[in-house]
């Protein structure tokens, strides 16, 4: 799987583990940014995080901010996004499972050590579709 990353200043040093587990899981990462401690304004990175993965360029995408809340907000606003901000492995996989998140957000404040079952739980699990299908259908027409 092609996986888009970003962070934003307060983001960093999580996003480096995040970038290491999805590598070691056999993953392709593409990283959009940011690498310094300079503030940066956290939608600029969404928004390329978010338009590789509507593009098709990377299958899912995975962001990373202080509280991930920013991130969450901003990258939704991208047609066709579908962002969770999951702090535990179970919103992992519901958002995948019932959602279709497209893309996780995280929170540098919380800390890592969740960090690496959520990655794979958010990489690992498939939509369910089915009845959720009809969910995640509502949804999309809700950006039109």
């Amino acid at each position: 799987m092609h996986i888009a990353l970003g962070c934003d200043h307060r983001g960093r040093n999580l996003k480096k583990l995040v970038m290491k587990l999805v590598t070691e899981a056999n993953h392709k990462c593409e990283d959009f940014g940011d690498d310094t401690s300079d503030s940066v304004d956290y939608p600029d990175i969404a928004r390329k995080v978010a338009e590789a993965v509507v593009s098709g360029k990377c299958e899912r995408g995975i962001l990373v901010c202080g509280a991930g809340i920013g991130m969450s907000i901003a990258a939704n606003k991208v047609r066709g996004i579908r962002a969770a901000l999951c702090h535990n492995v179970f919103g992992a996989r519901r958002a995948r499972q019932h959602n279709d998140a497209n893309v996780l957000c995280l929170a540098e404040e919380e800390g890592t050590k969740s960090v690496p079952e959520i990655v794979d739980t958010f990489l690992t699990t498939e939509f369910e579709a089915g009845r959720h299908q009809r969910r995640v259908d509502k949804i999309a027409d809700m950006e039109r």
